[in-house]
C-alpha cells in the first residue's frame, strides 16, 4: 500500500519554487505600483468623512487587533513534574477570582503542561540513564576459580 513518493520528497519538483508569487498576487501588486500612496490618502480622507469601512481600514493598519497580549501573572520556578499541580492550582484559583480570564487561564495550562512533560521525559530519560549504568556496573565476569 505504499505511496509513490518518499517522505519528504515533492509530489511536483518541477512545480511553482517555495516562495515565489501567484500570477494574480503579481498583477495586482503591478496594477497598484505607483498607486498606493494615492489610494492611502484616499483612504484618510473617506475616513475622515465619517466612511465607517474606510475607519475601520485605517484602524486595523494603525492598531491591529491583538492575538495575545502579556498576562502579568506570576507561577513559583517549576523544578519537577509534580511541581505542575501547584502551578495548575494557582491558576486555577486565579481564574476562579476573576484575576486571570478563562481563555489567559488556558494558555498557561498549556505551557504549564507542556514544561510538566519535558519534565517528566526529562527525569525518565535520566533514571533510565541510571538504570543503564548500574546494571552495566553489575554485569562484570565472573569466572570461578580462573584467575
Amino acid at each position: 500500500m505504499g505511496g509513490r513518493f518518499k517522505p519528504g520528497q515533492s509530489g511536483n519538483p518541477n512545480g511553482r519554487p517555495k516562495g515565489a508569487r501567484h500570477k494574480t498576487t503579481l498583477a495586482i501588486e503591478k496594477l497598484l505600483d505607483g498607486e498606493a500612496e494615492d489610494i492611502t490618502r484616499k483612504a484618510i480622507e473617506r475616513a475622515k468623512e465619517g466612511d465607517m469601512a474606510a475607519i475601520r481600514i485605517c484602524l486595523d493598519r494603525l492598531a491591529p487587533p491583538r492575538k495575545d497580549r502579556h498576562i502579568l501573572f506570576t507561577l513559583r520556578k517549576m523544578e519537577r513534574a509534580s511541581d505542575a499541580a501547584d502551578a495548575s492550582a494557582a491558576i486555577v484559583e486565579a481564574a476562579s477570582s476573576g484575576e486571570l480570564t478563562p481563555s489567559e487561564a488556558g494558555e498557561l495550562m498549556k505551557i504549564v503542561e507542556s514544561y510538566a512533560r519535558t519534565l517528566q521525559a526529562s527525569d525518565f530519560e535520566a533514571r533510565l540513564e541510571r538504570l543503564e549504568s548500574d546494571k552495566g556496573a553489575s554485569r562484570r565476569p565472573w569466572r570461578a576459580g580462573i584467575s
